[in-house]
């Protein structure tokens, strides 16, 4: 088979969908903005082009709430929401103001009006968008998923921290804060940038925070009675257990409210590999989909601060960065096959309800040099099948292969 025969087939499967999502990361426009003191790990940017291989595949809805989003600041986001809106796509997250990027956006489709929210777990603290009051202007940024992290130790671990304290200072500027009426005192022990409470039970949790909860589930309570669907999309890097294959606890809590709030899928991205897939209420929740266009290594231009992260002086090339960056192609995402393979999953729901999910693989060049290497193409390959089936065990989910296709029991 060709490589247009390859991408003629999985244009089509993609075809057969009503509602075609994917999560856009990156920003794209002509340099219209300064590039951000810090980024999502590369500045990333691409030419608005791209909406077109986008287009391409048939993809008619996206959202862009992620770590990527204001790598060249408000200038580049203008621009990106600028350049979605002329290539006609549906698209969720990101806003002027908070309210703007927690709305429901709306796709129209055979299959019924699809109500499309989008959020972020992982973003820089600036990133998150403003609420607009009567006398002050919002800030344009993304949708933001908060959570706060505790962790526990027993009575004799908690005096030791407390002691390393005492000895360090950690907590000077906190203390000075609280006295000043800058920051304010609570419950736990602080150390550092970090909360602690005494437990017999010793480990972490991450908690919800109650106010982008109580936002996201208004806009699903509001988008359920203006659409016969809603898809919640949620952008996450952070991991469980210490792996990034396992959903973090409070990415569980929260996709499961959601699908309890009205939503009918819950669709995560982040960690650019495969987690688990829940049925949950015969709804699906994708932990995350991992890639499908990935080319993270193509950027033309790198601002300085690139540079100097990785301690690159002279008159260096971006080839020179990546190299480094890499270890001459030794190390990072470029060596991880699980990043290059992942699934084009296709559902089906009657009366709010799964009725059918497929997973089809699919691969996008590993192995390839870095310039190459990112387009997806259908694969034969089943690991990323495997791979689904003992991540999503654990789930009660039960994911049979036939014919190359992995297919939801239900």
């Amino acid at each position: 088979m060709t490589e247009k025969e390859q991408d003629q087939d999985l244009m089509s499967l993609i075809g057969e969908a009503d509602c075609r999502f994917t999560n856009l990361e990156v920003t794209t426009h002509h340099y219209e903005g300064y590039p951000s003191a810090m980024s999502g790990g590369t500045w990333a940017i691409a030419p608005p082009t791209v909406l077109s291989d986008l287009k391409y595949y048939q993809f008619n809805c996206v959202t862009w709430a992620n770590n990527h989003t204001l790598d060249y600041l408000y200038g580049g986001l203008e621009a990106t929401e600028r350049y979605l809106d002329e290539a006609g796509f549906v698209h969720a997250g990101v806003g002027k103001h908070l309210d703007a990027a927690a709305a429901p956006k709306y796709l129209e489709s055979p299959a019924g009006r699809i109500a499309i929210i989008g959020a972020t777990s992982t973003f820089h603290e600036f990133w998150r968008a403003g609420k607009q009051r009567g006398d002050s202007l919002g800030r344009p940024g993304v949708n933001p998923l908060r959570y706060q992290t505790t962790f526990y130790l027993n009575q004799k671990n908690m005096e030791h921290l407390q002691q390393v304290a005492a000895v360090t200072g950690i907590n000077a500027e906190h203390e000075l804060a609280v006295k000043e009426g800058f920051a304010l005192a609570g419950a736990q022990y602080k150390f550092g940038d970090y909360s602690f409470e005494l437990s017999e039970e010793e480990g972490m949790k991450r908690h919800l925070h109650e106010g982008d909860v109580k936002r996201i589930r208004a806009a699903i309570a509001n988008a359920k009675r203006q659409a016969d669907y809603v898809l919640m999309s949620i952008h996450t890097h952070e991991m469980g257990e210490g792996r990034k294959d396992v959903a973090p606890d409070f990415l569980e809590d929260f996709a499961r409210l959601c699908i309890d709030e009205g939503a009918h899928a819950v669709i995560g991205h982040g960690p650019h590999i495969v987690r688990g897939i829940e049925i949950y209420k015969n709804r699906p929740i994708f932990y995350s989909l991992g890639n499908f266009i990935f080319q993270n290594d193509t950027v033309a231009t790198l601002p300085h601060d690139f540079y100097e992260q990785y301690g690159i002086e002279g008159e260096a090339t971006v080839a020179d960065a990546l190299d480094i960056r890499s270890a001459n192609g030794t190390r990072g995402l470029g060596v991880n096959k699980k990043v290059w393979e992942s699934v084009v999953p296709l559902w089906e729901m009657e009366d709010g309800k799964l009725t059918s999910l497929r997973l089809h693989p699919i691969e996008l060049g590993f192995g390839l040099p870095r310039y190459e290497r990112g387009w997806p193409k259908l694969s034969a390959n089943l690991d990323v099948l495997y791979d689904l089936q003992r991540l999503s065990e654990p789930y009660g989910t039960k994911i049979t292969i036939k014919d190359g296709v992995g297919h939801v029991s239900l």
